[in-house]
């Protein structure tokens, strides 16, 4: 696969290109540029879609590590280059380095062809140059010594910040944070619940119906319900998803959902809803009660609307509201709330790739105090012997284990052991406390916080 055919005047490298400098340069979210690119073009072979995601994808991901590969040729720094240039030449080395089956030499005269298009014909004898000594010296670049300074190897290995590492040294130590590090650059298979397929052989009929489309669906090995689907580009392609009998979520996403033991008849608040996997999982679960989905962004809930209605929910409300701000009218009356909270996303790094980039500490600090804003409010709608299910997805002690104990220490709720709501696979030495904190690389899944309390 070349990725630089054309299909009236698409170019696929062209593409991708606008993709990283939408995502780099205007700071817009990857999965949201990649989606969208993926939805416009559809119309394009799978193969070529296929090639449009990896190399977005993994030029975000392994950004660190091509930027040092590129030092180690060029006679210019990567900082120092042109935005549109230091892009080009990092998408480039991605396929030298990553992309066996695209030709050097291809890679090379596509990126010269581009810089050309783009108005920088005077820097194509550069960018040949650079890509060129590179693609001579990929086998001999010298990395940091990793007994003279783990971190700096780790972090040009792995491309991850620096301050990341030394954080998840000190709160899940080495040995986990390698296994973190080693997690995030997995591939990551489209994870999918299939929905009310407890009556017999409705399991076995989806896998039958997805296999028609050359889709295969893996068991997870945690939930029954939950597969990982490989062979595919694009879900709105799959009839089992656009009739849904599948819906998109991961397995962490769904054991929260499980932690908060919602009952038939229950009255679910879920206070930060979108994109609404949770919300909508426990809609199916209160299928005799109601749910209550609330988020501060319109757009976001417009989304869960349109989820909502393709999977037939109708028990389920929705509502724009700061979960910040008190509603009195809910004081006391939820079975079950549920706080999937504002988090810096540390855990869905694998999934989300330029978040390692954007976050720093000092964010981390302030989205703490969000969460405590929101849990004090949370609080107060849960009815005696009710539950509240706090969940993040990230790995940061801030924003989960001291978030947990903050809130033991001043609300009225005891932790309740988690251990009868989650599959023995996913028994802790933390579970028979309440909560766990699942990593990736360790327990196969995105990195996730649950803890769930129950009011006194």
């Amino acid at each position: 696969m070349k990725g630089g055919s054309r299909q009236g005047s698409v170019n696929a490298r062209e593409l991708v290109l606008d993709a990283l400098m939408s995502i780099v340069k205007e700071e817009e979210y990857s999965h949201v540029v990649i989606g969208g690119i993926l939805d416009k073009y559809n119309y394009l072979e799978t193969q070529e879609k296929a090639f449009i995601k990896r190399l977005t994808e993994g030029t975000l991901e392994r950004r660190t590590e091509l930027d040092y590969c590129i030092d180690s040729v060029s006679s210019l720094p990567v900082k120092k280059m042109k935005p549109l240039i230091r892009e080009l030449l990092r998408m480039g080395a991605y396929q030298i380095l990553y992309m066996d089956a695209v030709p050097d030499s291809a890679v090379c005269n596509e990126a010269v062809k581009l810089a050309g298009r783009r108005g920088f014909s005077s820097l194509k004898g550069f960018v040949n140059g650079v890509l060129r000594s590179l693609c001579r010296n990929k086998e001999s670049i010298v990395y940091p010594d990793r007994a003279a300074d783990r971190r700096a190897y780790l972090s040009i290995r792995y491309s991850m910040p620096r301050w990341i590492i030394e954080k998840w040294d000190r709160e899940q130590g080495q040995e986990n944070t390698e296994l973190i590090l080693q997690g995030l650059l997995e591939e990551k298979p489209v994870t999918v619940r299939f929905r009310n397929c407890h009556e017999d052989g409705q399991t076995e009929a989806v896998r039958q119906e997805l296999a028609k489309g050359n889709v295969r669906a893996v068991e997870s090995g945690i939930l029954p319900y939950a597969f990982y689907l490989e062979r595919t580009e694009g879900m709105k392609n799959i009839p089992a998803f656009v009739s849904g009998r599948i819906t998109v979520q991961d397995v962490s996403s769904m054991l929260a959902v499980e932690g908060a033991g919602i009952h038939p008849d229950d009255y679910v608040m879920d206070l930060c809803a979108a994109p609404g996997g949770k919300a909508i999982f426990a809609a199916e679960k209160a299928y005799r009660g109601q749910v209550l989905a609330r988020d501060v962004s319109a757009g976001r809930l417009s989304l869960l609307e349109e989820t909502a209605g393709r999977l037939g929910i109708e028990n389920l409300t929705l509502q724009q509201w700061d979960a910040t701000d008190f509603d009195p009218e809910k004081e006391g009356v939820a079975d079950v709330v549920l706080v999937d909270a504002p988090c810096s996303g540390l855990g869905v790094i694998g999934k989300k790739r330029d978040i390692k980039y954007r976050i720093t500490p000092k964010a981390i600090e302030e989205v703490a105090l969000l969460q405590k804003r929101i849990l004090e409010q949370a609080s107060r709608y849960v009815k005696p012997g009710g539950v509240l299910l706090y969940s993040t997805c990230t790995i940061s002690q801030a924003e989960n284990g001291e978030i947990r104990r903050w809130f033991l220490e001043r609300f009225p709720f005891w932790e309740d052991s988690l251990e009868p709501y989650l599959p023995k696979a996913c028994h802790s030495g933390t579970t028979g406390q309440g909560y766990i904190q699942f990593l990736p690389g360790v327990h196969g899944m995105d990195g996730f916080f649950i803890a769930r309390f129950v009011r006194e």
